[in-house]
Parts: C-alpha cells; structure tokens; sequence
C-alpha cells in the first residue's frame, strides 16, 4: 500500500509539473524515476483518484485517448 501511495503523489507531481497528460506519457516518466509500473497499474491508481475527485478524465483532439488533470 505505502508503494501506491508513492505512485498516486508521483503522479500528481508529475500533473502539476505536465499539466495534462496520457496514461502512455505518465507510464513512461514514472519509469524514469524509477517506478517500476505498468500501464495498468497507473490507470488503475488514476480511476481511484478519479472516484477521490483529485483528476479528472477528459478527451482531445479527436484522438480518442483520454488525458488527465488534476481538479
């Protein structure tokens, strides 16, 4: 648990860095620092922030990949 934790205030750091960014894009700065993570992983620890209301999920460009930010 004290691993998710650390994910889960990565990423925010990583939002409040980026802005918005893609689970792809997320995946890969977490494994620069040095998390050892999966794509399913972080979108697992993403739709519980979602349901904590700390991101928010929305689309663009027409691409079809979600992105995310912090609220």
């Amino acid at each position: 648990m004290e691993r998710m934790e650390g994910l889960e205030g990565e990423i925010v750091r990583l939002l409040e860095a980026h802005g918005s960014l893609s689970v792809a894009f997320l995946t890969r700065f977490l494994n620069e620092r040095g998390f050892s993570c999966t794509r399913q992983k972080v979108e697992r620890v993403l739709r519980k922030m979602i349901f904590e209301n700390k991101v928010e999920a929305f689309y663009r460009n027409g691409n079809g990949r979600k992105h995310y930010r912090l609220r």
